[in-house]
C-alpha cells in the first residue's frame, strides 16, 4: 500500500537545480558565474537544489550554500548525499587536478564509507561546507559496489536521523535501477534519484523501479534527462553515459528529434518534459552552470508539448506503448 510523501518532498519544484556543474564538472566555472547561475535558477522559480560532497570535492556544496544562505530557509528544499568522505591530501602535488571529471585541485581524496559513523560524519561535514542549519534530503550516493553495507549500515543511520527530525527525507541516488528497486522494496526510503535510466532513450526504470516506487509511495527524482548530451544534440560525436554514444542510440535520438521537429518542439524540451508523465516522478534535475543555462532550462520547461508528439513517438516505436506521458 502506498504512503504519503513526507511534507518536505511535497514542496519540491518540478524542475530542480543539479549542482554538479557548479562543482566544475568537466569545465571550470568561476565563483561569480556559479553564484549567478544559482540566483538565476531561483529567479526562474526553482526551489529544489541538489548537491553532493563528490561534486568538485566539496566545491558545489560550498558555492550552493553561499547563495542559499541569503534566501529564506523555509522557501527551498536542499538535498545532498552520503557515501564518500573527503579527506585532505597530506602533501598535495602542485597543479594536480581531480581525476574524476571535476576541474578542481586535488587537495582532497574521496573514501567510500557507507558505515553508520560515515553517514553521520558526512552529514556533519556537509553542513559545515554548506554553512546551513539543516539538510532536507539525504541520499545514499552510488552504492553500486557497497549495496549490502548501504542496506545494513548506512540506511539505518539515515533512518535514525530522519526519525530524530535531523533530516526531512532519505533515499538513494544512482544511475542504475536494480539496486534502488531493492531499497524501495526492502526499506522505508522516501525518494529515489534515478539518473539516466528513465528518459526518451532509456526506459529501463519502467521495468521494476518506477512501478515499485508508485506502489510503495516512494517519490522519484530524475537526473540525466539528456543522457549526457545525446538528447541535447544527437550528432554522431555525441556522448551517452559520459562516453561516445553507440551509433544505434544516435540513430534513435535522431528519429526522436525528427518527430519533435514535425511538431515544432525542441528535442531538449521533449526530453525534459518526458519524465513528468509518470505519477511517481516529482522533479527533474538539470545541471546548470551559468545564467544562460538557467534561462534556457526555464524556457524549455515552459514549452507546450502537444499530445500528438507523444503519439507520434509511440506509433514509430520510439517509446513503448505503456509509457505514461505528460498530459499538459
Amino acid at each position: 500500500m502506498s504512503r504519503q510523501y513526507p511534507e518536505i518532498l511535497r514542496r519540491v519544484t518540478r524542475l530542480g537545480f543539479g549542482g554538479a556543474a557548479i562543482g566544475n564538472l568537466f569545465t571550470e566555472v568561476d565563483d561569480a558565474d556559479a553564484a549567478a547561475a544559482v540566483n538565476a535558477a531561483w529567479d526562474s522559480g526553482i526551489r529544489f537544489f541538489d548537491t553532493a560532497p563528490h561534486y568538485g570535492l566539496g566545491l558545489s556544496e560550498r558555492r550552493l550554500g553561499e547563495v542559499l544562505r541569503t534566501r529564506p530557509r523555509d522557501e527551498y528544499v536542499l538535498s545532498t548525499k552520503v557515501g564518500r568522505i573527503l579527506e585532505p591530501v597530506a602533501e598535495p602535488e602542485p597543479g594536480a587536478r581531480d581525476d574524476e571529471g571535476f576541474e578542481v585541485p586535488r587537495t582532497y581524496r574521496r573514501r567510500w564509507d557507507f558505515s553508520g559513523d560515515g553517514v553521520r560524519r558526512s552529514i556533519e561535514e556537509s553542513l559545515t561546507r554548506l554553512g546551513l542549519d539543516r539538510i532536507d534530503v539525504a541520499l545514499l550516493h552510488d552504492p553500486d559496489h557497497h549495496g549490502e553495507q548501504a542496506l545494513a549500515e548506512a540506511y539505518p543511520a539515515l533512518e535514525k536521523l530522519r526519525d530524530e527530525g535531523v533530516l526531512g527525507a532519505i533515499g538513494v541516488g544512482m544511475n542504475q535501477s536494480v539496486l534502488p528497486t531493492r531499497f524501495v522494496r526492502e526499506t522505508d526510503i522516501d525518494v529515489v534519484l534515478l539518473a539516466g535510466r528513465y528518459t526518451l532513450l532509456d526506459h529501463s526504470g519502467l521495468a521494476e523501479l518506477l512501478p515499485a516506487a508508485e506502489e510503495r509511495g516512494v517519490a522519484v527524482v530524475l537526473g540525466g534527462a539528456f543522457n549526457s548530451g545525446l538528447l541535447a544534440d544527437p550528432r554522431s560525436a555525441a556522448t551517452y553515459d559520459y562516453a561516445p554514444a553507440p551509433q544505434e542510440l544516435v540513430r534513435r535520438a535522431l528519429e526522436i528529434e525528427q518527430v519533435c521537429l514535425e511538431h515544432g518542439v525542441p528535442l531538449r524540451a521533449a526530453a525534459l518534459h518526458f519524465g513528468w508523465g509518470h505519477p511517481a516522478v516529482i522533479s527533474t534535475l538539470i545541471g546548470i552552470r551559468d545564467v544562460a543555462q538557467a534561462d534556457d532550462c526555464a524556457a524549455l520547461a515552459g514549452v507546450a508539448i502537444p499530445s500528438e508528439l507523444w503519439e507520434g513517438l509511440r506509433s514509430r516505436g520510439l517509446i513503448p506503448p505503456e509509457v505514461p506521458v505528460p498530459t499538459e
